[in-house]
């Protein structure tokens, strides 16, 4: 109901006489559900604001398959590679993801740990946020195997120093594996290639004196939205002129 001006004069002076208290109350039972309301949206537009403001764009996706890089190590690949490339901390990033275990083995914890790693790496693959991996030969002869990697002989120049580091792998052309077990197929048949789609990096110095049990591989995500800055980054790494090692 439509209050009068006298009803509304009368209500306005009767409010301006309660005490502070008195005010409070009034206020919180009459307008508790709009105020709880306008607070909730100010709380959900200030964070997508604040979310916005502070979110980082990656200029690189590297992933560490069953290697571990110290803070030092990762630090040198991350912000050392955005000093180079002269990017802003605060509104780029190099991402990486961290504690990839692909390999299998008998233990049944660590075979599930490995089948997460690998949904995680397949998904991040997919939504072409993955560009660089470094890994150990297990985790390299996985992924070639199942053709992740780009061939880098179509990314790396003959007369850039890193082709002396590439790494040649077999990749799977075809494989009628399943076909052959449910009996769709006479004969298990098997097409590969090798490809030289990974560099060694064991022997550079930012790798040498950081502690890794066998050798470092480095490959770039064959789908790679991002391949030129790849290729700086594996430039940087086979480049770095020393080690600070891996603790």
């Amino acid at each position: 109901m439509k209050l009068t001006k006298e009803q509304k004069a009368a209500h306005k002076a009767a409010f301006r006489a309660m005490s502070p208290a008195d005010k409070l109350d009034y206020i919180a039972s009459y307008y508790k559900w709009p105020i709880l309301l306008t607070v909730i949206l100010l709380v959900i537009f200030g964070s997508a604001a604040h979310r916005q403001l502070t979110k980082k764009e990656p200029v690189l996706y590297l992933a560490l398959a069953d290697i571990v890089a110290g803070r030092n190590l990762a630090d040198t690949m991350t912000a050392g590679f955005l000093r180079t490339e002269g990017a802003n901390p605060k509104r780029q990033e190099v991402y990486l993801y961290q504690d990839l275990y692909l390999s299998d083995e008998a233990d049944v914890l660590n075979h599930e740990y490995a089948y997460a790693s690998r949904l995680k790496l397949m998904g991040a693959i997919q939504a072409q946020k993955l560009d660089v991996v470094l890994m150990n030969r297990e985790a390299y002869d996985l992924l070639s195997a199942s053709s992740y990697l780009m061939n880098l002989r179509e990314l790396v120049p003959d007369s850039d120093p890193i082709s002396a580091l590439l790494a040649t792998n077999v990749v799977v052309v075809s494989d009628n594996a399943i076909e052959w077990q449910l009996n769709e197929a006479d004969s298990h048949e098997r097409v590969t290639e090798s490809v030289q789609n990974g560099l060694v990096l064991t022997d550079c110095p930012l790798f040498r004196m950081a502690g890794f049990d066998g050798d470092v591989y480095a490959g770039v995500i064959a789908n790679s939205p991002r391949a030129s800055a790849a290729l700086r980054f594996l430039q940087y790494l086979s480049s770095y002129p020393g080690s600070r090692g891996n603790g």
